[in-house]
Parts: structure tokens; C-alpha cells; sequence
């Protein structure tokens, strides 16, 4: 199954910018999915989940988001933030013309799914929320802004891997074809033939102050109204135990509608969604039948 690569405009509040996306799947499926990357990743992460989702008859869209992969890094970094991030995604959903669509976040892009989520007559149908919930601690932000900022040199591609190998360990226990597909899609090359890494460096501005405290979402989380499935990596920093419970269990996603919980082992923050273990009970999940339920889906735990 080959991907389409494709591309868009959208305006945020920096000016016009251009956008990338791969494509799977065809273009007349019942179901769209969007697929949003965590903060220094590509839309290429979720080519294993893309393509099984596609052969199960759904059409799978995994943009790059301004200043990752093939999108366009923008004049002004204080305008990497929400705001710029819902432009990119309306946009998104406005070009392929969907009336509603199933949204799978990473860590960043569980933010912004879960921004979308909670505002008014938002076209979200199901809402996975990949390592990333209500509260999210400043020590974990505190790890990301250690090397989301640095921008070093490679001689190689198996030099890229071996970089993030070691800054995505906690993505858990990939194949070594899984790790060298990252590292493809995860440096692009400069004018002096090294290698560099495939997103702007300045994305990181957000991270050069120091944060004291945690930071809390549930006033965002509490406005979600839609299906949700919580997927958490064993060991993650970033999303703790306690908050995957009391979200599961408070207000209007538990009251209204199912809120599954699935802890993966044998991972951080954040799982890659690469293996079959951890793409069929998502699949299970957007492809269930969409009855309302009474209240929240008991937790379970990936063998």
C-alpha cells in the first residue's frame, strides 16, 4: 500500500504557511481518521497504524505540523502553539471535507485532539488519546525540553538512529526495521551533505523558561463529549496512573459516554503505535458501533 503526499495552505498568526500530509486510503471511505504527532515528530510515525487502518476501510490523514517533516517552518517560534495547531487541523478537516472525523493524538497531538474535542459542535466522533491527558507533570516537560532543543549534525542515517534510539527509548521495544524507518522519515539532509534532524529547532522556545508546576487540563477535559480511548505506556512520566483513573471516572466523558483505558507494558512516554498489539485495540475501538453508553469501560492492560 502506497501513501499519498499531499499539501495544503493554511493561515495562522504568523501569516500563510504550507502544510504537508500523507494520505492512506481511499478517498470515498465511510470513516476518516486523523493522526496528530507528538511535539518533534513527523506524520510518518504513524505509518504502521495508517496502513492498517486503511485495509480496514478507513481513509487515514497524518499531517506534519508547521516546523516538522515537510511543512514550513514559520518566521515567528512563539506562534508554535494551539492556536496555530487548530488552524492547521480545521483546515485539514475543511479540505477533505468531512463532516466528522476519529482523531489519534501523541502526547502533542493528544492536546490538540483534545482542545478540538472540547469545543462546540466539534466534528470529533472518537477521541484516542495516545500518553497524554488532563495533567501534565513539570518534571516530564522538563526531560522533553532536554533535547527537543538541540540540533546536532549526522554523517550517516544509522547515526540518526542511533540518536534516537537513545532520546526515544521509552517509545518501548521496536524492531530494528521500526527504528530505521523513524530515522528515514526523521532527518533530511543539508547543504554540506550531513544529516540534520526534520524539524525546526526553535520549536523548543517554549521550553527555555523554567516551569514549576504541573499543568492542568481538566477544566479541557471536562468539556470533551465524545467516545474516548486512553492509551498509557507503563513506565510513562508524562502521563501518570492517577490521572488516566480520575479521568476515567469524572464528569462528562465518563458520564456520558465510554472511556476505556489501556495500559501498554513495556513502555514510556510515549508508545509508538507501531506493533499489532497496540493498533488492533484502536482499531477496535473507531470500528465499534458508535451506540452512546451509560458510563465508563472498566481498564484494561495490553499482555
Amino acid at each position: 500500500m502506497t501513501p499519498q503526499l499531499g499539501e495544503f495552505i493554511v493561515r495562522g498568526p504568523h501569516g500563510f504557511s504550507r502544510v504537508a500530509y500523507t494520505e492512506w486510503g481511499s478517498p470515498q471511505a465511510a470513516r476518516a481518521v486523523i493522526c496528530a504527532h507528538g511535539l518533534t515528530r513527523n506524520g510518518r510515525d504513524f505509518d504502521n497504524l495508517a496502513q492498517a487502518l486503511a485495509a480496514r476501510g478507513c481513509r487515514v490523514l497524518a499531517p506534519d505540523l508547521p516546523g516538522r517533516g515537510r511543512s514550513e517552518w514559520i518566521r515567528t517560534p512563539e506562534h508554535y502553539d494551539l492556536p496555530l495547531y487548530a488552524s492547521v487541523m480545521g483546515a485539514l478537516i475543511a479540505r477533505i471535507g468531512a463532516s466528522e472525523v476519529d482523531w489519534i493524538g501523541t502526547s502533542l497531538g493528544g492536546f490538540i485532539g483534545m482542545q478540538l474535542a472540547a469545543e462546540a459542535g466539534s466534528p470529533i466522533r472518537r477521541l484516542v488519546l495516545n500518553d497524554f491527558g488532563a495533567r501534565v507533570p513539570a518534571m516530564a516537560l522538563h526531560r522533553i525540553g532536554s533535547y527537543v532543543g538541540i540540533s546536532p549534525r549526522f554523517e550517516h542515517i544509522e547515526e540518526v538512529e542511533d540518536h534516537l534510539r537513545r532520546i526515544h527509548a521509552p517509545f518501548g521495544s521496536l524492531t530494528g526495521e521500526q527504528w530505521r524507518h523513524l530515522a528515514r522519515h526523521s532527518a533530511v539532509a543539508t547543504d554540506d551533505g550531513s544529516l540534520r534532524l526534520h524539524h525546526d529547532p526553535a520549536i523548543a522556545r517554549r521550553f527555555s523558561w523554567p516551569l514549576m508546576l504541573d499543568i492542568s487540563l481538566w477544566q479541557v477535559w471536562d468539556r470533551v463529549g465524545c467516545p474516548v480511548l486512553i492509551l498509557r505506556g507503563e513506565h510513562s512520566d508524562l502521563l501518570q496512573r492517577n490521572t488516566v483513573e480520575e479521568m476515567a471516572r469524572r464528569h462528562a466523558p465518563a458520564i456520558r459516554c465510554r472511556v476505556s483505558t489501556i495500559e501498554i507494558p513495556g513502555c514510556g512516554h510515549a508508545p509508538a503505535l507501531m506493533s499489532e498489539a497496540q493498533i488492533a485495540p484502536i482499531a477496535e475501538f473507531l470500528l465499534a458501533d458508535g451506540a452512546r453508553c451509560s458510563g465508563p469501560r472498566p481498564s484494561a492492560r495490553l499482555p
